[in-house]
């Protein structure tokens, strides 16, 4: 999986969002096994993942802030 952009991840869709830094986190979770057991092959993939979970966690926090909000003034 390449790194991801920020205009990628803010074209997403909450729910787009949640399932992408699931399957970030499912993938990091795999290449600490690799690493373990001595099969990574490339361990810069490690430090993409973290930082991809990183640049993803906030924008998917305030999307998902305004959506409620934004919900909140309808209803009001």
């Amino acid at each position: 999986m390449a790194e991801m952009k920020v205009e990628d991840i803010r074209a997403m869709t909450p729910d787009q969002m949640e399932d992408a830094i699931l399957s970030l986190k499912k993938e990091r979770f795999n290449l600490r096994f690799q690493r373990a057991t001595g099969q990574l092959e490339n361990t810069s993939r490690m430090k993409e993942a973290r930082r991809d979970i990183a640049r993803s966690k906030p924008i998917s926090k305030l999307k998902r802030w305004t959506v409620v909000r934004g919900e909140h003034k309808k209803t009001a």
